[in-house]
């Protein structure tokens, strides 16, 4: 028979052209598969109407596999063809193998040499050198009853996580101390950022107001003075606050978490809410104790306040020492109130100054950026690194059924394209962050000048900006880690600055109860009332301070904007006007007297 009259399916492929056009064929059809796969994997359950079009799909999509099949055996029955075929498949299979083992090697190498040259200046990358020591049970003031009440239901005392269905729905927390019943229901505090003094006529309507509803908080018959009623109603906290108190005289603290935990990211943190709920409980009596005239008890509430942001300063979370710094500005409200009004004596104005005086914040911002960098960031970046299937519960791309293992969506999630990403990738992704991290945001608080130069800040943002200018796998996960840490020096530096100003304003309160009058100059409190002044955490300057009219005195950092506003305070716009410490200053003034 001639040749010229056999047909396509009994000639084999020897022309190279016909054996590429088969090869992209496959490559077409494997990939419409893939994705089909994919997509009816992940999609919800088809509804009715794509029935028809799945069928049609599905349909064209064998008739395609049939005919690659039968082009592929009349293919290889030339021998020639096959022996091209497994050589090409050999030299493609080597490629990818070389590419493999050369990103692997070339990341973990740059990992490592990033690691050891900075651990030559003094940096640590490992867990040990953020995570708190251990600390004997019966000196821990974690491990007492009370205040493992914070945490007992979720975790148990070596940090391990209770299973849900397993956790005592009769569980009593001690340390839940709730001030409202609701609290889009709350009376509007003091703030001494704005100097406004609480009014506890509002809290006491409130409290008498609830009692038509519930019995949660105790009333008297009739009504009293403004803070008995408050006292009063928060009395049902008594008993915990003072065994809280005699918790509080041991020395040391550290609560249990799993920090052997595999993934950093899924170490609980139960305490914190309740640490701070604390806070605002114990804010609230002070005021009412310095109002009835109780200033012992208001500084004995205070000084635990204090303990309690004390008890969480050794762990290296972001999210812990935000948490501090909003329950120092809750304490700082009683000292406030009780210095606008001269309800402090000389002895406890000592006391104030001496536990204020144990906080530095800038220390604490470097702990925590380490604690980010090793726990959150470099810990996260290994664990998936190792689990790479865990990427899709960050990018989301995945939406098999969590609660069903046998569903397409499952297999999918357990073998996903995730895995086929060369570790040495993450490896860079390590390398990035940390470098950013050691470079740019550690250096923002200067420990020895101790100052925190937004101009810096504002370095490093445009440090970021170029670092994700150009997307690649280098850069994908810090992409992800980095951008929400940029603002956290703020708040450290907004933090230390509050804590400065309410010790110089104390100063000036035992000056006033010797001299009956502010001074003239900051200078006069040194050394009888101070031993140094602090001097503007923002630009290393002096503090302003001036003395008003009235008698009082206006005190004030220069706040983030770096430009003397004249001692003003500016607040974001919104339905309630907040304070922005971006702007303005930051002041400590008392209320004019009327």
């Amino acid at each position: 028979m001639d040749k010229k009259t056999k047909g396509i399916w009994k000639t084999p492929l020897k022309s190279p052209v016909k054996l590429i056009v088969w090869i992209f064929l496959s490559i077409c059809v494997a990939t419409l598969v893939v994705f089909a796969a994919f997509y009816l994997s992940t999609a919800p359950v088809l509804n009715p109407q794509f029935a028809a079009i799945t069928i049609i799909v599905a349909t064209v999509l064998a008739l395609a596999v049939v005919a690659l099949i039968a082009l592929f055996i009349r293919c290889f029955f030339s021998w020639r063809n096959l022996k091209r075929s497994l050589f090409a498949l050999a030299c493609f299979i080597t490629l990818i193998a070389l590419f493999y083992a050369e990103e692997d090697w070339r990341g973990r190498h740059d990992w490592e040499q990033f690691k050891q040259d900075w651990e030559a200046k003094g940096e640590h990358f490992d867990f040990a050198s953020v995570i708190p020591p251990p600390v004997p049970d019966d000196q821990n003031f974690a491990l007492t009853p009370i205040v493992f009440t914070s945490y007992g239901q979720i975790l148990t005392r070596d940090g391990k996580v209770i299973p849900e269905g397993r956790r005592d729905k009769n569980f009593v927390n001690r340390m839940k101390m709730n001030v409202v019943h609701n609290y889009e229901e709350s009376p509007k505090d003091g703030d001494w950022r704005t100097a406004k003094i609480s009014d506890l006529k509002t809290w006491r309507d409130y409290y008498r107001a609830l009692a038509a509803k519930t019995n949660e908080f105790p009333v008297a018959p009739q009504p009293q003075s403004p803070a008995a009623d408050v006292l009063l109603a928060l009395s049902k906290y008594a008993p915990a606050i003072e065994e809280l108190r005699q918790a509080g005289q041991l020395p040391d603290s550290r609560f249990p978490l799993d920090y052997d935990n595999e993934n950093p990211a899924e170490i609980l943190l139960p305490h914190l809410s309740m640490l701070k709920q604390c806070s605002l409980a114990l804010q609230l009596r002070a005021i009412a104790e310095l109002q009835n005239g109780q200033s012992d008890q208001a500084l004995a509430d205070v000084k635990l306040a204090l303990r309690l942001t004390d008890s969480i300063h050794t762990e290296p979370f972001l999210i812990t020492h935000l948490v501090r710094i909003a329950m120092v500005q809750i304490t700082l409200q009683p000292v406030y109130e009780g210095l606008a009004e001269h309800k402090w004596s000389e002895a406890q104005l000592v006391e104030l100054d001496s536990e204020l005086a144990k906080l530095d914040f800038l220390p604490d911002y470097r702990l925590a950026m380490r604690g980010e960098m090793v726990l959150c960031q470099e810990g996260v970046t290994d664990y998936l690194r190792r689990h790479p299937e865990q990427l899709s519960n960050i990018s989301g791309d995945f939406g098999g059924d969590e609660g069903n293992s046998s569903s397409p969506g499952t297999f999918f999630k357990s073998f996903s394209y995730y895995s086929l990403i060369p570790s040495g990738w993450f490896y860079q992704n390590e390398l990035r962050g940390s470098r950013f991290m050691v470079q740019q945001y550690l250096p923002l608080a200067d420990l020895e000048q101790r100052t925190v130069s937004p101009a810096s800040l504002r370095r490093t943002e445009t440090a970021l900006e170029l670092e994700f200018k150009h997307a690649n796998p280098y850069n994908r996960l810090e992409a992800m880690f980095l951008p929400s840490l940029g603002g956290a020096v703020k708040k450290f530096a907004h933090a230390q600055s509050s804590v400065d100003l309410a010790r110089v304003a104390i100063a000036l309160e035992r000056y006033r109860l010797v001299h009956a009058e502010f001074p003239q100059l900051l200078d006069a409190l040194t050394p009888q009332f101070l031993e140094k002044i602090p001097h503007d955490i923002i630009n290393g300057q002096p503090l302003h301070y001036r003395r008003t009219d009235d008698g009082q005195f206006v005190l004030y950092s220069v706040g983030w904007n770096e430009k003397d506003d004249g001692g003003v305070v500016a607040f974001k716009e919104g339905k309630t006007p907040t304070v922005d410490i971006s702007q303005g200053d930051w002041v400590w003034r008392y209320p004019k007297k009327e």
